[in-house]
């Protein structure tokens, strides 16, 4: 399974951007992914920084090419 670390320059290098990790994380709920709540978020319920649809396609064809959907 990738890191964070390893989408975000998957993404970079393919895409030309880098996702903040609050777009992945964001990314993998839309996607129906495990994710650890955060210790830092304020309302555990609400995102303050959503992954934006522009980014979503490429983000989600990371996930495919590390095997997780």
């Amino acid at each position: 399974m990738a890191t964070y670390q390893g989408i975000r320059l998957y993404v970079m290098k393919k895409y030309g951007f880098v996702p903040t990790p609050c777009w992945i994380a964001h990314a993998k709920e839309l996607c129906g992914i495990p994710v650890r709540k955060a210790s830092n978020r304020i309302d555990p319920n609400k995102r303050i920084d959503p992954c934006p649809e522009d980014k979503l396609p490429a983000i989600r064809n990371a996930f495919k090419y590390f095997g997780m959907i």
